[in-house]
């Protein structure tokens, strides 16, 4: 991602360019670790093996950003899933939305390699940081997953249960998020099971501040050639 829309609370939107050379996906970002150890024990159920800690952080290439209406995949494995985004550019701080695709298949033998080989859709819009900082808790995220034509919701809910940004700079380590670096705050559980689709659209809401980013975007399967 190149740029992004910045959004004050009380002013016009103004273009901001933000270069990112880094991005960090936070996997196991729950803050009931109760939730966190049954969703663990879930997925290796399904063969995906167990992070070696939690949250866990995954480091991708920056290049899978991106702000298209259409992504490229493989076969019709994979899937998305609404996360806030924190970006940071020198001393300004950034939020938006934007989805973790991965490919479910892959991430049964490799969840790096799962994320590393699909894009990461992000919104043209952004918030200032500080402006929702207060109300953190209150920030809603959704998404609807369109299949064979049938659009429905796929994941609602407040960011309350997921660990602040705060929270995730804390564990990162002592240096945090530097600058030039894009992070995928976690997500929310899907509505019944994960699955993927045609279409997915992602938005996050501040009803506090009256306004939201959305964000919607298709995929292209590729064949797999035998």
């Amino acid at each position: 991602m190149s740029a992004a829309s910045s959004t004050c609370a009380d002013a016009a939107p103004a273009r901001v360019d933000v270069v990112l050379d880094t991005l960090i996906v936070a996997g196991w970002a729950g803050r009931d670790q109760d939730a966190v150890e049954h969703h663990i024990a879930e997925l290796a159920a399904l063969g995906v093996r167990r992070p070696s800690s939690t949250p866990c952080f995954y480091r991708l290439a920056p290049a899978l950003l991106v702000q298209d209406d259409t992504i490229d995949v493989v076969g019709q494995t994979s899937s998305g899933e609404a996360e806030c985004v924190l970006l940071r550019q020198g001393d300004e701080w950034l939020v938006s939305v934007g989805s973790d695709h991965t490919d479910r298949e892959v991430e049964a033998y490799g969840v790096t390699v799962s994320k590393q080989v699909c894009a990461k859709p992000v919104a043209r819009h952004a918030w200032r940081y500080t402006d929702v900082a207060a109300h953190w808790d209150q920030l809603e995220l959704r998404s609807w997953v369109t299949r064979e034509g049938k659009r429905r919701l796929y994941q609602e809910g407040t960011v309350a249960g997921l660990l602040s940004p705060r929270e995730l700079m804390a564990k990162l380590g002592p240096l945090g998020l530097p600058s030039g670096a894009a992070m995928f705050c976690g997500t929310l559980a899907a509505i019944g099971g994960v699955a993927g689709g045609e279409q997915f659209e992602i938005e996050l809401l501040d009803p506090v501040l009256g306004r939201a980013i959305r964000h919607r975007y298709a995929t292209q399967a590729l064949a797999i050639a035998d």
